[in-house]
């Protein structure tokens, strides 16, 4: 009962990380529309959200003793490693491909599970991989814009092993005794990600009067400050946390999946808010990665039934009961053997005594 409450509440989560990672191309195009880099904006969405975070990363401070290599990685790849190299692909390959190629992630995310952590991956899992990946190329139409540039789909492939990242890396250390507060690697992860972000966006040349004006969203006049406070707040903090705690609630092959989602919300959104119709095959696609990811998420392995070792003391299974013959040396093999041969000597003892 316990477990199913838990991949519930895991699965709502990774919902609700999917929703506002989805949120933040809808509030950044009329951002970069307006004037400003879109690397200048990821950085604003990076170190505004690392800023809002800075009280939580003074409270779990030990983790920089405890886990530097864990913080250090989720930041370079998590964060900074996803941002830069999809805004790199961007600017030379189609949106469309790009996204694609990064959200082969969950595919990737099955192949670490399988091959380098030599754990079971469920059949589900890998059809609801399958499915996902299909609906979205549907939802991106890579048809409409496919062209051949190497440099680009390696930028794109790159921010694809980073997100391969972010899933293994919010799966680290929650299984431990004593394990990392989610909290705090998100946090460190942030800061470490704004610094990289800083070297490479240089935000000093950034156009700094657009943040004080408005931003055009389908003939609608949004403040800047707002869309920036909406990227901060729900894109980034609320998306990390709750992306990260649905990791370990779930596993980064069922939460890679659900995060697929993320690319059909983006689509829904900027149809709704921005004025960017659907297409049939898009609307099929969004339903095709809806039910890839609900085989996904529907399916977890099933651990191996531990069997009661000899000589251990456990108790025995029922079958022993209805005449399974008792383990040599357990408990249940003294009281059903020992015992009865102890009493008939006892018996033949007292018959033969004078």
């Amino acid at each position: 009962m316990h477990a199913s409450q838990g991949r519930s509440a895991g699965l709502g989560l990774a919902l609700a990380s999917a929703f506002a990672f989805g949120g933040s191309g809808v509030a950044a195009k009329p951002l970069i529309e307006a004037g400003l880099d879109p690397l200048h904006v990821v950085w604003l969405r990076v170190a505004g959200a690392a800023l809002v975070m800075l009280p939580v990363a003074w409270r779990h401070r030990d983790l920089l003793r405890r886990k530097p290599a864990l913080l250090a990685g989720f930041g370079l790849l998590a964060v900074a490693g996803v941002q830069a190299f999809y805004f790199a692909s961007i600017s030379r390959i189609p949106v469309g491909v790009a996204l694609l190629v990064e959200y082969l992630a969950p595919a990737l995310v099955l192949g670490w599970v399988r091959f380098v952590q030599r754990r079971p991956v469920t059949r589900a899992a890998a059809l609801g991989v399958v499915l996902a990946v299909g609906g979205l190329a549907c939802v991106v139409q890579v048809w409409s814009g496919l062209s051949f540039d190497l440099l680009g789909l390696l930028l794109a492939l790159g921010a694809a092993c980073c997100q391969v990242g972010y899933f293994v890396l919010s799966d680290q250390g929650g299984d431990e005794s004593d394990p990392a507060d989610p909290l705090g690697v998100i946090a460190y992860g942030l800061l470490f990600g704004a610094l990289v972000l800083t070297v490479v966006a240089r935000p000093w040349g950034m156009e700094w009067s657009v943040l004080g004006g408005t931003a055009d969203m389908n003939g609608a006049e949004a403040p800047a400050w707002l869309l920036i406070g909406w990227i901060v707040l729900i894109a980034t903090v609320l998306a990390y946390v709750t992306g990260v705690i649905s990791v370990r609630r779930l596993s980064p092959q069922v939460a890679g999946v659900v995060a697929c989602l993320e690319a059909v919300v983006a689509t829904v959104l900027a149809w709704v808010l921005l004025g960017e119709h659907l297409a049939a095959p898009q609307i099929i696609g969004g339903a095709v990665v809806l039910v890839g990811a609900f085989i996904a998420q529907s399916s977890t392995p099933k651990a191996a039934p531990v069997d009661p070792v000899a000589g251990s003391g456990a108790e025995p299974v029922a079958g022993s009961v209805a005449g399974a013959e008792p383990v040599a040396g357990s408990h249940a093999g003294s009281e059903a053997g020992a015992e009865p041969d102890a009493r008939e000597g006892e018996l033949s003892a007292r018959r033969t005594a004078p």
